[in-house]
Order: C-alpha cells, then sequence, then structure tokens
C-alpha cells in the first residue's frame, strides 16, 4: 500500500468501477493520507492528524459500496459495511452503534488470525502427521484383523530380516523403521481410508436449536463466552478416516501454535489505524422526527454516532478500541433528506462529500464488458462448465444496456443492479436446457434479446414484477 499513490490507486478501482471519477479521487486521497500520517512516525502532530471522513450521495447501485469495498480490500484493511436504520437510540430496543466498532475488531481479528495460522500452518501439518503415526505405531486403534495385520505384519518382517543376519532384535530402531514406512504410506496417500481413533471437541449442545431458531447465534455466544472460561472444553473419541482426522488434528495443532495476545493487539491496532466503516442509508436517519412514532430516535442514531466520529472509546470483549483513526464512509440517495438535514455536528465530522451520476447507457455498456468481475465474463465462465461457449456481441450488450436504462427510467432506478436480473432472464433458457447446448455455441446479439425478453417489454405490468 506505501508504494501506491492516489492516481494509481484510482487505477486499482478502475479494474473493477466504471466512472464515478469524483467519489474515486475522494477515497484515494483519504488513504493516502493515512499513509502520510503513519510516516510521521513519532512526530506529536501524527495524533492530531484525523481521518478526512466522506459522504457519497447518489442513487442506488451506482458504485457506492463497491467503491469502499474495493478500497479495503485493495488495502487489506479491515472493513465493514452497516445500515444506519438497524441502529436505535440507546434506551431503544435494537442494536447499538458502539456494535459496529466491536463487527470491525471481530473482522480484524479473523483476518490477522487467518495471516497467523499461514505462517504456522507447516508447522501445524507436520506436528499433525507425527501424531497420526503415533496411533498407527501405537496400535491403539486396531479393531479389525486388518488394522493387526498391518503392524504386526511390519514388525514380523523386520524381525525375520535380523535373524537372517542374526542381529539382535532394538525396539527403538525397528519402531523408527515402521514409522518411516507409515510416513511413505501418507505421503503417497494410501492410508487416507484407513480409520484412526482420535479425540476431538465435543459438538455444541445448543447447535440444533440454532439451527431450528434462526437469530439465535448472538445468545449462543453469549452463553460461550461467559461460560468458557469455567467449565474445560470437552472432548469426546471419534473414529474417522484418515483425511478427515488431518483436518482436524492441523487445526488442533494451529490453536496451540498460535499467539491470542498478540493476535489481539495486532488486530486492535489495525481496527484502530486502517478500519473502514462504511454506514450505508444515513439519509434515512437524516429526517429530524417532528412527532412520535418509529421515527422518533433518528437524531437520537445521529447523536449516538457522532462521539465515535469524533473518536472516543469503546469497550469490547477483546479490549479498548479508540475510534479517532477509523475512517468513516457515509452514503446515501439522499431523495427526501438532503446532508443539511443531519444535525450541523454530524456534517461537519463528514468534510468531504462527493456526488455519485447516474449510470447512462454507456456505462452500463462498459460495467457489462470492461471489469475483471464483469457479469458477461461471469456467465461466460459459468456455461464453459457445460461445454457451452457463450459469445456476446457489440449490439446484444448495446440492447442489454438500452434495457436497462428503460427499465430504471420507467420504474424503480436500482442502478446496475438491474443488469443481473435482465441478464438473468436473457439466459434463462439456456441455463436451464444447459444439457441439451453442450458443446454448442450461443451467440447473445440483439435479435437473441429481444427473442428472449419479447413478452416482458410487451406488457408493461410484467416488465415491472419481471425486470
Amino acid at each position: 500500500m506505501e508504494g501506491l499513490t492516489p492516481k494509481e490507486i484510482v487505477q486499482k478501482l478502475d479494474e473493477f468501477i466504471i466512472g464515478q471519477e469524483e467519489a474515486k479521487k475522494a477515497v484515494a486521497i483519504a488513504l493516502r493520507n493515512r499513509v502520510r500520517r503513519l510516516a510521521l512516525g513519532e512526530d506529536p502532530i501524527q495524533e492530531e492528524i484525523h481521518p478526512k471522513n466522506i459522504i457519497m450521495m447518489g442513487p442506488t447501485g451506482v458504485g457506492k459500496t463497491e467503491i469502499a469495498r474495493r478500497l479495503a480490500k485493495l488495502v487489506k484493511a479491515p472493513f465493514i459495511k452497516v445500515e444506519a436504520t438497524k441502529y436505535t437510540e440507546v434506551g431503544y430496543v435494537g442494536r447499538d452503534v458502539e456494535s459496529m466498532v466491536r463487527d470491525l475488531l471481530n473482522y480484524a481479528l479473523k483476518m490477522v488470525r487467518a495471516e497467523h495460522e499461514k505462517k504456522v500452518r507447516e508447522k501445524a501439518e507436520k506436528a499433525a502427521e507425527e501424531r497420526i503415526i503415533n496411533i498407527l505405531v501405537s496400535g491403539e486403534d486396531k479393531e479389525t484383523e486388518e488394522d493387526k495385520d498391518l503392524l504386526d505384519n511390519l514388525l514380523s518382517s523386520i524381525a525375520g530380516k535380523k535373524k537372517d543376519q542374526e542381529e539382535e532384535p532394538q525396539q527403538e530402531e525397528d519402531m523408527e523403521y515402521v514409522r518411516k514406512i507409515f510416513r511413505t504410506k501418507l505421503a503417497n496417500g494410501d492410508l487416507e481410508d484407513r480409520e484412526i481413533k482420535i479425540n476431538v471437541p465435543a459438538s455444541k449442545g445448543l447447535s440444533m436449536h440454532i439451527m431450528a431458531f434462526p437469530g439465535m447465534e448472538d445468545i449462543e455466544s453469549q452463553m460461550q463466552n461467559a461460560l468458557g472460561d469455567l467449565f474445560p472444553k470437552k472432548k469426546a473419541e471419534k473414529k474417522v478416516p484418515i483425511r478427515e482426522a488431518r483436518k482436524l488434528l492441523i487445526e488442533e495443532e494451529m490453536e496451540k501454535l498460535l499467539d491470542f495476545d498478540a493476535i489481539k493487539e495486532e488486530a486492535i491496532e489495525r481496527t484502530e489505524q486502517n478500519g473502514i466503516i462504511f454506514i450505508d442509508e444515513i439519509d434515512k436517519i437524516a429526517a429530524r422526527a417532528s412527532k412520535g412514532g418509529p421515527d422518533v430516535s433518528r437524531e437520537g442514531v445521529q447523536r449516538d454516532i457522532l462521539p465515535l466520529v469524533e473518536g472516543t472509546t469503546v469497550n469490547t470483549r477483546h479490549g479498548q478500541v479508540r475510534t479517532d483513526h477509523i475512517l468513516f464512509i457515509a452514503a446515501g440517495a439522499f431523495h427526501v433528506a438532503s446532508v443539511s438535514d443531519l444535525i450541523p455536528e454530524l456534517q461537519g465530522r463528514f468534510p468531504l462529500r462527493v456526488q455519485l451520476k447516474a449510470l447512462t447507457k454507456n456505462d452500463f455498456m462498459e460495467i457489462l464488458t470492461r471489469p475483471k468481475n464483469a457479469l458477461t465474463k461471469q456467465y461466460k465462465a459459468l456455461l464453459s462448465t457445460e461445454n457451452i461457449a457463450l459469445e456476446f456481441t457489440t449490439d446484444g450488450i448495446e440492447r442489454i444496456a438500452e434495457v436497462a436504462v428503460e427499465m430504471n427510467s420507467k420504474h424503480e432506478n436500482t442502478g446496475a443492479r438491474r443488469l443481473h436480473t435482465i441478464l438473468e432472464k436473457v439466459l434463462e433458457h439456456v441455463s436451464f436446457y444447459s444439457d441439451e447446448f453442450a458443446g454448442k455455441e450461443v451467440t447473445v446479439d440483439r435479435k437473441y434479446v429481444d427473442d428472449q425478453l419479447k413478452d416482458v417489454l410487451q406488457d408493461n405490468d410484467l416488465s415491472r414484477y419481471i425486470l
């Protein structure tokens, strides 16, 4: 990240996002300013430099969330997207705004843990292999004649050879030879289906109840956190194939090798210095409530968000997190409300404001073809797995873009998301009858698009619900 200039950041974003140059520049500068601040080192002014938070204004589906998400992925920063409408003022039933910081830290913990696991994985794999060999050599898991023969035959063979050569049996040396044979067999994959006994953590008692009652995951997590340190983790003996045992033992060995205190410290540091929180639908809490009812806490939510953006300390089960240098990016359509409807204090904490433009036909055509993850490329890759060669002509792409513009103008404007709906409908026939098209080439041109959408486009009511 240290080597990327704002211009290079924008170029990276251009690989996935069409247009919206103003927004890309704003986030690129905000990101580069982080690098500049950290480069100050011990300079006292470093702590005084706060991120320039951004408000993105524009209709749905024009790239607001994608810009923020790609930005975070580009710099490997902890990132979460939240919806402002999910939070309630303190005192009301619902999620409090501080939970977004806790969610951000949890994401950072997963990132850092994955990086640390990668470093110790090779060592964990070797330790797991040694444990499997110990089980095989010990013969403790022998239950069938086949199991017994595998070990006993090896030992008998060694004893026979030594007798012929008039050598004295050496138990330690003999067992090391057996271990070497087992190690070779494991490396060659000869024992993958053989079952061995291992001790694995007992299944969670609440799991089935959680499946039956979605939404109780938080309750289960809280109970585990509260009771986890009071009771030792139970283990159960289980007989599993070596291929499965290897995975379980590698995970167990990694647990032993990981330094969880170091992971927590690094995750907190990364959250504080590099975290990005994307608050969507902020316009929905912008209008001040003039009367009671479900909207009464809108301004209260704004006032609760304010300390986070200004800089405060949030208590989490992993430690305290300072929010002074977390980058906040807010977004909303602002069709009814405007940024000026936010409380003045919150407005002041989002000094950068960018207006994202509605997408045109040309934008849609580029979205369909240019990005690395373009929809046409995705569909071509998917259908190639069924031996179908899917090709899109220029006039076919143009027709899909025209339909998207038409549907967005007639009905609710969903931006680029409309392309997903249209393409799915256009390719519905070939996707469903894929076995009949195997080995063939399907060309999506203007005529093909019109033929597939003919019935829907001719019926306004139908097009409203289908496209």
